[in-house]
């Protein structure tokens, strides 16, 4: 057994075995590929890194100028990668070598305003190259927003959603599937982008097509929409997840209940929903402030 083949099985099983993203699966091969070394050819060997072993190798990772949130997205793939080692070398279910991460304060979501979203999904129509691109990243955001998808989830949408109805089966993180609500603007956007597309769209095909006729590429939805906030005078925090939160964040003062967020949103706990009644507090405090800025000192 090589070096490649322990990173293409450890790969393989993020893939597969535990259904991951692409983007976690490369997140968390490149942490296994930085921790042994090329002459680790078994998994016996890898299976005996101690916790000091550990502790080092997250030190030199400081060194380089990681900071907290990356040292323990860094750890939990790395015991996850343990863990994953000690089964191969059929060490049974003894745990691999515990080391304590750093504590991480959770900063609240940033999200955008109705009217800003609204402008941002404009934006970027007027400042694409072609009319149909236009209409693909408008239809894009728009989804995001009124649907409060993770970009993955609208760009993994293929033909078989269509004809759009009132509601679209979503693949979330997992692999687990949700029904969404497909407000009329979100299914005039996407048909409107349809229309204009020059790739036929067949069942297996991805909805959202590149300039080529290939799947259209998160970064490409990155780039797009920071190139509109610049143009719009916006924070950075105003990216395409941003309008996932906006999404969760208006829901929940407009009256719906945490539950049915939780449903919408595809989390699988409720504490991940939670978040939004602070949200939805900082928001109605802002308001108050500026309405009453003698109480904001």
């Amino acid at each position: 057994m090589t070096h490649a083949d322990i990173l293409e099985a450890w790969s393989g099983h993020l893939s597969h075995g535990r259904r991951r993203s692409p983007h976690t699966v490369r997140a968390y091969t490149a942490a296994a590929a930085r921790l042994i070394s090329h002459e680790a050819t078994n998994w016996e060997t890898i299976a005996r890194i101690t916790a000091t072993d550990l502790r080092n190798h997250i030190a030199a990772r400081r060194a380089q100028g990681l900071g907290n949130a990356s040292v323990a997205r860094e750890l939990s793939a790395l015991r996850a990668f343990l863990s994953f080692a000690r089964e191969k070398a059929q060490l049974g279910q003894s745990a691999p070598p515990r080391l304590k991460g750093p504590r991480i304060k959770k900063g609240l979501p940033r999200p955008v305003t109705p009217d800003e979203a609204v402008h941002l999904a404009a934006t970027v129509e007027e400042d694409a190259k072609t009319e149909w691109i236009g209409a693909r990243d408008r239809a894009v955001l728009i989804l995001l927003y009124g649907a409060g998808l993770r970009i993955a989830e609208a760009l993994s949408i293929t033909g078989k959603a269509l004809p759009l109805g009132e509601t679209l089966l979503v693949t979330g993180k997992g692999g687990k599937q949700r029904l969404v609500p497909l407000l009329p603007a979100v299914r005039a956007a996407i048909t409107d982008y349809l229309a204009k597309s020059p790739w036929p769209v067949g069942r297996e095909d991805p909805l959202f097509r590149g300039e080529k006729g290939g799947p259209l590429a998160q970064g490409m939805v990155q780039k797009t929409m920071a190139r509109a906030r610049q143009c719009l005078g916006l924070p950075p925090t105003a990216t395409p997840h941003a309008l996932r939160h906006s999404f969760a964040t208006h829901l929940l003062g407009a009256g719906a209940d945490l539950r049915s967020l939780q449903e919408l949103l595809g989390h699988a706990s409720l504490g991940s929903t939670q978040i939004y009644t602070k949200v939805d507090a900082a928001t109605l405090l802002d308001v108050y402030r500026n309405a009453h800025p003698r109480e904001a000192n």
